[in-house]
């Protein structure tokens, strides 16, 4: 693994015990995974093999992230802050991040001031479609769906399909979008189980157009 950045990472602030908090991000999804201390020689140790690597302050040991539960986290980029005392690692994860087999370690909600109603966006419906497969909540369609298995999902991609053709050969402008809305939500629940994310067919399209 190369390091691109013009940083010099001489200049980052350990604390008194020499080590730093280090914010791990899932590079697809955006979420928060965990947060866990580096010293400058596990640092080193994560940019030289492109994996986390930490400072345990209890064990007094080093540990690579997965290394015993085979969750390894692969390093796609490693930034800091303004104040270079913080550190912004986004990974491609191979399973869970925190030990109870939480995806992340943050899940003990205090309080959540979010209104009723979330502004819509195809971002935010794929992160709660994704949010129902990791803690799929009882009576849920969506957890159902993933809970069957893929081969139920591309059923109903091809059933949905079907549908937004009947709809269109009755020339119905009200019954198509309806159609085309499953659709396009079934797929975004296969996006999902595949961890397949909007902003990598966002990127496939930009191809496309820009030809």
């Amino acid at each position: 693994m190369t390091n691109s950045s013009s940083f010099n990472i001489e200049k980052l602030k350990f604390n008194s015990e020499n080590l730093i908090p280090a914010i791990i991000q899932d590079y697809k999804s955006g979420k928060v995974l965990m947060m866990a201390y580096m010293n400058p020689e596990s640092l080193k140790k994560s940019i030289d093999t492109g994996l986390t690597c930490f400072w345990s302050r209890s064990r007094k040991c080093y540990w690579t992230k997965g290394e015993e539960s085979g969750n390894l986290q692969h390093i796609v980029s490693i930034s800091c802050d303004c104040d270079a005392d913080t550190l912004l690692i986004k990974v491609n994860k191979d399973g869970p991040a925190c030990h109870t087999g939480e995806e992340s370690c943050f899940f003990n909600r205090i309080v959540d001031f979010e209104t009723e109603k979330k502004e819509f966006s195809i971002n935010a419906l794929y992160e709660l479609i994704t949010e129902r497969k990791v803690n799929p909540p009882e009576n849920s369609y969506t957890s159902y769906l993933f809970s069957s298995g893929r081969e139920k999902i591309q059923k109903k991609i091809g059933e949905e399909s079907a549908e937004v053709i009947i709809a269109s050969g009755k020339d119905s402008v009200v019954e198509t979008v309806y159609e085309i809305a499953d659709f396009c939500y079934h797929t975004l629940v296969l996006m999902a189980d595949m961890e397949i994310t909007p902003e990598d067919i966002t990127n496939e399209l930009k191809k496309r157009f820009n030809k």
